[in-house]
């Protein structure tokens, strides 16, 4: 699938789409704490009226739903009141109680979402955690955020977290162990690299970003002992693109790629699978990183945590993930509608 190009943003104040994830979880709750702070920009909950409602009461928190109108001028977000697009829940909600029958539910505003994205309506989509399996139990065939809006652009994307100025995208993402060595192709692989040199130019202002790209095996193969992905595919992709200007170290050990020194030389971690790269974000910033999809022609960004089932209802939610991510995707918003009111 080819690049996909960023559509125009022309909003004083961006419209921002928040999807409220699995109903049964926290991000009902998320969202209704969200509503709470004043923002930069006019958010739109997609999501059953009812649902923050009673998320609303559990809280003991005050929250006037006003049905959205995109006719209307957008305007600035005000504390305690949040513009809903309403989409039905398919079963009755129980807080900690997966549902099979809210599968559909949960697709149904993801859908909305990006279609909302598609055609310029929303400047960011900023997603509550979903669970994946429920979705799958529905006869839903979805294996992330990640994957889903990547179909519905059409185009190939990368899945990247930060926290702080510690950024970590993935060459692979959610794939069982035994299937990511086949996956480490040298087309793959120099696309992700291109996408994600090419959005840390245009959505993170880095004007020539330095990547480093981990190995896939121990010690980065050994000099092959250890395996070759590192000789055979890795090392001639970077060779590659480094010739043609891009600023590429490794690839290097896994084991020592995190080290403050080796991260202090770039602006971005390659890693090969999921595991590799995600468990040292996520030490480094747990609660308060951000989960950015690349490659889209919108911005998505997202939390670092799952539905946290045993959680919901209980009021002990805490939603600094969800605030970053909704005060990054106003961020690349704003860049955005700059860069393009300034051509």
């Amino acid at each position: 699938m080819p690049p996909c190009t960023t559509l125009p943003a022309h909003m004083k104040f961006p419209r921002i789409a928040l999807t409220a994830g699995e109903p049964a979880g926290i991000g009902p709750e998320l969202l209704v704490r969200i509503a709470q702070h004043a923002w930069d920009a006019q958010l739109i909950a997609i999501a059953d009226t009812g649902l923050l409602e009673h998320a609303a009461r559990d809280l003991g928190l005050p929250l006037q739903l006003v049905e959205h109108d995109p006719a209307r001028p957008p305007t600035r977000h005000a504390p305690g009141r949040i513009e809903v697009l309403h989409v039905d829940l398919r079963a009755p909600n129980h807080p900690g109680r997966l549902d099979p029958a809210n599968g559909s539910y949960v697709i149904a505003t993801l859908q909305r979402a990006a279609d909302g994205a598609a055609t310029g309506e929303y400047a960011a989509i900023v997603t509550a955690p979903v669970h994946k399996g429920v979705i799958n139990d529905a006869g839903i065939a979805f294996t992330g955020h990640t994957e889903f809006f990547a179909a519905h652009a059409g185009c190939e994307v990368v899945m990247m977290l930060a926290a702080d100025t510690l950024r970590v995208a993935l060459a692979t993402t959610h794939l069982p162990l035994a299937r990511v060595a086949a996956a480490i192709q040298p087309d793959a692989l120099e696309r992700s690299l291109c996408i994600l040199h090419r959005d840390l130019i245009g959505k993170f202002a880095i004007a020539a970003p330095r990547i480093m790209v981990l190995g896939l095996n121990p010690h980065a193969g050994e000099g092959g002992h250890l395996g070759r992905e590192e000789i055979d595919v890795i090392m001639p992709v970077l060779d590659k693109l480094r010739a043609e200007g891009m600023a590429l170290r490794g690839p290097l050990p896994a084991d020592t790629g995190f080290l403050p020194r080796e991260l202090a030389q770039c602006d971005a971690v390659l890693a090969m699978y999921h595991d590799q790269g995600l468990p040292v974000l996520k030490y480094a910033g747990f609660g308060e990183a951000v989960n950015v999809t690349l490659g889209l022609p919108w911005i998505r960004t997202s939390v670092d945590h799952g539905t946290a089932l045993d959680l919901a209802g209980l009021g002990k939610a805490d939603p600094g993930s969800l605030i970053a991510a909704t005060q990054l995707a106003i961020t690349l918003a704003a860049r955005q509608s700059s860069a393009q009111g300034s051509r």
